[in-house]
């Protein structure tokens, strides 16, 4: 059926339930926790070919979940206390029938948003949308106009992303911004903030570019862990003119941690004012088109999916899945490298375990924090990472990463080469918990001793 048919077939409602949102009062002792955001890959469908995309985005999965079974499963996200939902993809709106599940979330009394690359967010996509029921458009916008389309790889990609921001404020929506600094958009954000706040955006999130997926093809767009200091530098000036242009800034989990600038670009975010670990199974929840159920949307793979919602339902899956509750299992004995020893490290616990997992094989070790990298310049150190393994091309898939630790100096780095080198270890598969055992390289990616 047609955007138009689909249209027709929304209920008619004088007015909609005031939405929960993803705020929850804090646990009483001993309560199990419950998701307060669910993030929903409505179809792996896509138009765009992104050079960062985690899931291989493009064509639809072969089982992905009717119509019928998505409003079903809305009412499972209702009865299990979710508050918000957001509909990613692909692209959500490449599946017609996207409008029938925003009305049936709203009908359940949750939030509804959806974060897009907008390329083919049209004005007539738009107007059904928030007439459905959609209230907040988040457009993917990775830097100025020639970075943008690098690694979006499609060429006018930029001018839609910016069209998609039009047609869903016309249509009465709220319009925020997402960005993955990369090695060639991070000298972009002050420009692109100008730009997007001009566009009337009331929050801006931005987040690093993980190393899994596509992006794991092309290692040269994630930024190195010694350029953390200059960039949050910089991104302590961006906070600065955001609040002077009355832009939300919103750092992702994966953008961290602890460093002098914590609390200016967290404090509207956390409650506390800085990270307090994963919420991955927590207090989140990602569910892939076919109806697996996961802990994290940003990742996949049979370590973070707790299995079909077809077969076992939603509750039962939060309740019991290892996959799915490893977070709040977990405790400082599976930290190990420098995180291990960390001041922050019962706080943080190594950050977000969809940056880590995904290079070093396993979570709890991370050199992707602010914190680290100072600490290490301030040692006359900094560190780097290097690819040791390919990723074998499948959705949310990984290759492997080493963390080389050097001398700052360049010529004393070229005289003593390394001071420690982390090499990965295996997976969860192997070892679900503790600090696990470095790999052998030299064995072929599946093998029983690595579970890549």
């Amino acid at each position: 059926m047609g955007l138009a048919d689909v249209r027709r077939r929304l209920p008619v409602v004088d007015q909609l339930p005031a939405p929960k949102g993803r705020r929850h009062l804090p646990l009483s002792k001993g309560d199990p926790p419950t998701p307060s955001l669910a993030v929903w890959e409505l179809t792996l469908a896509c138009d765009h070919r992104c050079l960062h995309c985690g899931p291989r985005a493009g064509r639809p999965r072969d089982d992905e979940l009717t119509t019928e079974e998505c409003l079903a499963l809305v009412a499972e996200l209702a009865q299990l206390g979710v508050g918000e939902v957001t509909l990613i993809g692909g692209e959500a709106y490449l599946r017609n029938d996207f409008i029938l599940v925003i009305r049936a979330i709203r009908e359940h009394g949750m939030t509804c948003s959806m974060t897009t690359g907008g390329l083919n967010f049209t004005r007539a996509r738009a107007e059904a949308a928030a007439e459905a029921g959609l209230m907040a458009v988040s457009v993917s916008i990775d830097g100025l106009r020639d970075n943008h389309d690098r690694v979006r790889d499609h060429a006018g990609s930029w001018d839609k992303a910016f069209a998609a921001l039009r047609h869903a404020k016309a249509a009465g929506m709220a319009i925020a911004c997402n960005t993955q600094i990369n090695s060639h958009s991070h000298a972009d954000l002050p420009e692109l903030l100008e730009l997007l706040a001009a566009e009337g955006i009331h929050a801006w999130q931005l987040q690093i570019t993980m190393p899994h997926g596509s992006a794991a093809d092309h290692p040269d767009l994630v930024l190195q862990p010694y350029e953390f200091p200059a960039l949050f530098e910089g991104l302590s000036r961006i906070a600065d003119r955001c609040r002077a242009l009355g832009v939300t800034i919103w750092p992702g989990n994966n953008l961290g941690y602890f460093g002098p600038h914590e609390h200016e670009l967290r404090r509207f975010q956390k409650s506390r004012g800085h990270f307090a670990g994963c919420n991955a199974g927590t207090a989140t929840i990602g569910i892939e088109s076919n109806g697996m159920i996961k802990s994290c949307p940003s990742v996949g793979g049979p370590t973070n999916i707790g299995g079909s919602w077809r077969e076992h339902g939603l509750q039962a899956l939060w309740d019991r899945a290892p996959e799915i509750g490893y977070i709040r299992h977990r405790t400082l004995d599976d930290l190990w490298g420098y995180c291990r020893e960390c001041y922050y490290a019962d706080t943080c616990m190594a950050g977000c375990t969809a940056a880590t997992e995904p290079l070093l094989g396993r979570p709890g070790n991370n050199p992707f924090c602010h914190h680290r990298a100072l600490e290490m310049d301030r040692m006359g150190l900094r560190e780097r990472v290097e690819q040791v393994r390919a990723a074998p091309g499948l959705p949310f898939d990984n290759g492997l990463f080493r963390v080389i630790r050097e001398p700052k100096d360049p010529d004393e780095r070229a005289r003593t080469g390394p001071v420690h080198i982390d090499e990965p270890r295996v997976s969860r598969l192997v070892e679900p918990y503790g600090s696990g055992r470095p790999i052998e390289l030299g064995l072929e990616p599946g093998r029983p001793n690595d579970g890549a």
